[in-house]
């Protein structure tokens, strides 16, 4: 994201300029500034898209498709301004979800398929009819709803909260998500939380499943908490698989944010602010900003980052000072590609168009919890090479063994492309205080200091570029392309559970 760090990494000598618009790839920006109108009914695009008008004034569609408009532009008109956006975004999705079923319906003429597809025009146009009227709702009892289902809050024994999830996303075709399932939420600490048990697999007697039931399995978990005017649910994976049960085939949409379907019966009081960051969600520029907006636990993951930034910037001398407000700026420049990266994962080349909300929500939060710990438990005061090193693009831990060898272990990494890693296997030890790595080659592996920084590899860019495109004797460093380089610059964290992942899988 862009505009929390125009604020947080002013200092007396460094003012980030805002990265614009204008630069960004239509992927990246805001759902809510996307076209809201549904565009169904028109002549085929050069992809095939779209319903010839003929076929959707005969099937009906295009009244349909003008009475979602309307009760769209009814409920818009109700909602608060911070939550607007997250309303556009909302039937951006099912935009998204509609046009894909169209297609199907286009291309396979039959009956059931255009029955479902006029099911789920309807089903919209009375949801949005319904979050129209639900605004302004105390508590969280009561019916719920998104562009993926909808969710259901009463109240249970001993001032617990039932809950029952009906998600139903329908892309057309075989490609539908439904997941239903029910427990028990209670408060802890500002959400309240519950386990979803598996199904029961019924007894076994062989050895390994009595081992397995010797290991208690970490179920997974679903927790929730007013957003302002919305609700925010978040589906946390634990060991088995929700989706192997009968009525749940994919829980991936669970997680979102659910607006309020109509008034409640049921008196109720619940804590509704609106947990910001530090920039304006009025006006959000980017997916992962929206999503932020749309997340307490993300918003206030901003407001502690910003606040770890001001506060170590001060302490740390200039050429360090420097090199990680060049690293931050990357690290901003990098994050807001990762809820559209993991939202519609290109590596799913099947599913790709539909939602992996919870994914993407995840490794939001992933990213900035490892950003976080950098930057609160910086370790600037650090002597030698041992220790965890993080940068925006790369992690390396370095360890010494009995005999005072040097093992280095990490990898580098290009957003969003898990194809471009390299990895850093290197082993050595201190000699008149330089390292030297095992093994002859004709570019050696290198770890320096630099300041508080860490150095790997400094001349491997060059002996990268000699290596691009070209079969000669230069030796590579990484294994899976030869033009990528292995030099990077990093810096020293303290060991911490949110800076754990060598594999790069939140990348």
């Amino acid at each position: 994201m862009f505009a929390p760090y125009r604020l947080a990494l002013i200092t007396a000598t460094v003012l980030l300029a805002p990265v614009t618009c204008h630069a960004m790839d239509d992927y990246l920006r805001a759902a809510s500034a996307a076209p809201v109108k549904i565009t169904l009914c028109g002549e085929a695009d050069g992809n095939g898209s779209g319903i010839k008008p003929a076929a959707c004034k005969e099937k009906g569609y295009d009244k349909l498709v003008a009475a979602i408009d309307r009760s769209f532009d009814a409920a818009l008109a109700r909602t608060p301004a911070n939550i607007r956006p997250l309303l556009k975004r909302d039937e951006a999705w099912f935009n998204e979800m509609i046009s894909q079923a169209a297609d199907t319906v286009q291309e396979v003429n039959e009956a059931e398929l255009s029955d479902n597809f006029v099911a789920t025009l309807r089903q919209r146009k009375d949801a949005l009819d319904e979050i129209a009227g639900g605004f302004g709702r105390g508590g969280l009892s009561g019916k719920w709803t998104n562009a993926f289902g909808k969710l259901t809050i009463s109240p249970d024994a001993n001032g617990a909260r039932r809950i029952t999830v009906d998600m139903n996303a329908y892309y057309g075709s075989d490609k539908h998500r439904q997941c239903r399932l029910s427990t028990t939420v209670t408060k802890g600490g500002s959400w309240l939380s519950g386990s979803i048990q598996p199904p029961d697999a019924g007894p076994s007697n062989s050895a390994s499943a009595s081992q397995e039931r010797a290991r208690p399995a970490k179920p997974a978990t679903i927790k929730l908490r007013r957003q302002g005017e919305t609700l925010r649910v978040v589906m946390i994976d634990g060991d088995d698989t929700i989706g192997d049960r009968d009525e749940c085939d994919d829980p991936s949409q669970i997680t979102g944010t659910y607006f309020a379907s109509g008034s409640s019966d049921v008196a109720d009081k619940t804590e509704t602010s609106f947990a910001a960051p530090t920039f304006d969600c009025t006006r959000p520029e980017t997916a992962t900003d929206e999503e932020i907006c749309a997340d307490p636990d993300l918003a206030e993951n901003d407001q502690r980052l910003n606040r770890a930034w001001k506060a170590l910037l001060p302490r740390l001398d200039d050429p360090t000072r420097r090199a990680l407000t060049e690293d931050q700026r990357n690290w901003v420049r990098t994050q807001t590609e990762e809820f559209p990266e993991f939202l519609h994962p290109a590596w799913n080349k099947r599913t790709a168009e539909m939602h992996f909300t919870a994914d993407a929500r995840d490794h939001v939060d992933a990213l900035q919890r490892e950003r976080i710990a950098l930057l609160e438990g910086f370790d600037d005061k650090r002597a030698g090479l041992a220790g965890i090193w993080l940068a925006y693009n790369a992690i390396l831990k370095v360890t010494v063994d009995k005999d005072g060898r040097l093992i280095a272990h990490g990898w580098k990494w290009e957003q969003g492309d898990w194809k471009a890693g390299c990895d850093y296997d290197m082993t050595g030890k201190m000699v008149g205080g330089t390292f030297r790595a095992d093994g002859q080659r004709k570019n050696p592996d290198t770890l320096e200091r630099d300041h508080a920084m860490l150095v790997v590899n400094r001349l491997d860019d060059s002996f990268a570029k000699k290596r691009s495109g070209k079969d000669d004797d230069d030796e590579a460093k990484c294994k899976r392309r030869l033009d990528n380089s292995s030099t990077a610059r990093l810096f020293p964290a303290r060991p911490s559970p949110d800076i754990d992942n060598f594999s790069g899988s939140i990348r």
